[in-house]
């Protein structure tokens, strides 16, 4: 069972002196009485509000909210839990034991609530509604899991989860490769529905909806190499080879029906085919080598957990024996 004395709530922020206090005393209130703030340079009173209502305040050293959740729980936080939550008040307290319900009953290691299960009028933008669908929609077909709402910021995972995975993103990518770290390792997910309510009044959004989303792109793209190569590299080799055979068609096209040559295009259209193709069969052997790869490792976790079981039953038949 989670005892809540071994959860910590991690709020970064960033100029979110309207709804701190609010976010802090909600999670209080439930019984989480260990909060850190983790704040990224505010220049409003957020540090001194989030201070006044009880919680740990750290000012991260470096920018971004990426950097602000790698510092705080592998330098900041010694619970074996943690709960992660955004500060502006869109997320619900009272969905905290939801939350962290999996992670008690055992079941999973990284809890992603889903934000589109109960979204409140006014929470989200058509615009940033439609971005979030094609992301994870994007998200299912390149990495191949169904987490709902990747972009969540609401999370409650094991801090030893969160050290397997190699975070790199400092901005709000840290979510989308969270989702992927967890895809790459194996870490078992759940996906919780919560509420999502809109920002109170006098409360602005640090996020930036286009320079954002290019941002989770890239990150949902760059991550596929390790993670899909058929994937990362059968696109790059698809789309040289289609820009190869347009080539060739245009080069005799001009031939057959002008008489005209084009030789340089010509020698750019077998270029670009064959380094398509070069692609398409590095990306299959890429995605082999990992296809194996992963057989071992799960390999070896059966063998592991075979002889902690063997290991287990010969240490009761020993303590049994000294019974007698």
């Amino acid at each position: 069972m989670v005892d809540l004395d071994d959860v910590c709530v991690l709020l970064p922020t960033l100029d979110e002196a309207a709804t701190v206090e609010e976010v802090i005393t909600g999670f209080r209130e439930v019984g989480l009485s260990n909060v850190l703030v983790v704040d990224g340079g505010s220049t409003d009173d957020t540090r001194e509000i989030a201070r006044a209502a009880g919680a740990r305040v750290l000012r991260q050293s470096g920018q971004g909210k990426g950097q602000a959740v790698r510092e705080a729980v592998r330098d900041h936080i010694d619970t074996p839990y943690v709960l992660m939550a955004d500060a502006d008040a869109t997320y619900e307290a009272t969905d905290a034991e939801a939350m962290l319900e999996p992670l008690r009953a055992g079941t999973a290691d990284h809890v992603i609530g889903n934000r589109f299960a109960d979204m409140r009028s006014g929470a989200m933008t058509r615009l940033n509604r439609f971005g979030n669908r094609i992301i994870n929609l994007t998200f299912r077909l390149v990495h191949g899991e169904r987490y709902e709402d990747i972009l969540s910021g609401y999370r409650a995972f094991t801090r030893e989860s969160f050290l397997r995975m190699n975070l790199t993103a400092d901005g709000f990518g840290i979510e989308t490769e969270m989702a992927v770290e967890c895809v790459k390792n194996r870490v078992r997910v759940a996906v919780v529905p919560i509420t999502y309510r809109a920002r109170p009044d006098g409360s602005a959004t640090n996020l930036h909806p286009i320079r954002d989303g290019g941002v989770i792109f890239l990150e949902l793209y760059r991550k596929a190499k390790t993670n899909n190569p058929l994937f990362y590299f059968g696109s790059i080799g698809t789309v040289s080879t289609l820009a190869g055979v347009l080539m060739t068609a245009y080069v005799l096209y001009r031939w057959i029906v002008r008489g005209v040559g084009h030789e340089i295009i010509a020698v750019g259209a077998a270029g670009a085919t064959i380094l398509g193709i070069q692609l398409l069969i590095f990306g299959v052997l890429a995605d082999m080598i990992l296809t194996l790869h992963r057989e071992q490792l799960a390999h070896r976790e059966r063998v592991a957990e075979g002889e902690r079981v063997a290991e287990g039953e010969r240490v009761a038949a020993d303590d049994r024996s000294s019974d007698d």
